[in-house]
């Protein structure tokens, strides 16, 4: 089979297409035929060596590239009661693997995937895990009660954007930032207050919401000024790996790195079947003009994710 991999780590442009052994399932693993796999910023700061220099991974001769996954399950390991031939989406969050989405086949373990809902299309299912479930589980760290005041940053991006019609559907009270060209499209998502990125954040949000919000969820790693807009003993969710915001004023910060859950999973792609949550494809390439949709990724300013297919 053919399978993306990166192992000079220079970037989109040294990623490499192998021809690979097709990989078999252990017990409680699935083998999913890949019909679609979304490309995400993790994906280009595996190929560059981002992730490697910041200490979330250590050095190998080879890495696989790719985390989401929507494809057909064609073969299964022990103990695993998904039926050959059922439409999957998955997620792989463990960095080191030498093979993972980003290829014709791909094994996981069963708890990392759930079926796809009738009707949801391939390339529109494989934009959900990874950025779905991080705003959901971000949202489950900040615990905010039907009601309260949620600032997103980054709104109109992919976990932004999610971010918000999550929290709109738990009930949440959403004050969006993003760049001023996006306010309808974050309005759109479910958004009541907005603020043009580059204001002065959190002068402006509190001039929204008096006091300021309950729990801030900064996708786009604002830092301390999404802080600031917070009140006192409010919640705050940071991202990434890199160093959080302290916590001042008694505000609960929580890391939020995404973990993979299947149970969770099918509760969102439900969703998303329902229509109560939406997908975003920013573009389908190929496998084999991969580098492509990585140099696009890198560059920013897509809104939705480029999704390749075998």
């Amino acid at each position: 089979m053919r399978a993306l991999v990166a192992r000079r780590l220079d970037g989109p442009d040294a990623i490499e297409l192998i021809e690979t052994p097709v990989p078999r399932p252990g017990p409680g693993q699935v083998r999913i035929e890949v019909a679609a796999a979304a490309v995400n910023p993790v994906d280009v700061g595996t190929a560059n060596g981002a992730l490697v220099r910041i200490g979330l991974t250590p050095p190998r001769d080879q890495f696989g590239l790719g985390w989401d996954v929507a494809g057909t399950v064609d073969a299964v390991g022990l103990g695993v009661d998904l039926a050959v031939g059922t439409s999957v989406v998955g997620l792989s969050d463990l960095l080191g693997r030498p093979l993972k989405t980003h290829a014709e086949q791909v094994v996981l373990d069963a708890a990392a995937v759930t079926p796809a809902p009738r009707g949801l299309d391939p390339v529109e299912a494989s934009t959900i895990p990874l950025n779905a479930l991080t705003a959901d589980q971000a949202l489950d760290a900040l615990a905010l009660p039907a009601g309260a005041a949620l600032l997103v940053t980054g709104a109109a991006g992919a976990v932004g954007g999610y971010a918000v019609q999550l929290a709109r559907h738990r009930g949440l009270d959403v004050v969006a930032t993003a760049a001023a060209a996006d306010e309808a499209l974050v309005r759109g998502l479910g958004a009541r207050h907005f603020v043009p990125r580059g204001a002065d954040l959190p002068t402006a949000v509190r001039e929204l919401v008096p006091g300021g919000v309950d729990g801030a969820l900064d996708a786009a790693i604002v830092g301390v000024a999404a802080q600031e807009a917070v009140r006192n003993r409010g919640a705050f969710a940071h991202l990434v790996a890199t160093p959080a915001p302290p916590h001042l004023r008694g505000i609960r910060v929580h890391t939020v790195l995404v973990s993979a859950d299947g149970d969770r999973l099918r509760r969102l792609v439900g969703l998303a079947g329902a229509g109560i949550i939406g997908t975003r494809v920013a573009g389908v390439h190929a496998l084999d003009d991969a580098a492509a949709a990585y140099r696009k990724v890198a560059g920013g300013g897509l809104r939705g994710r480029l999704v390749l297919t075998p």
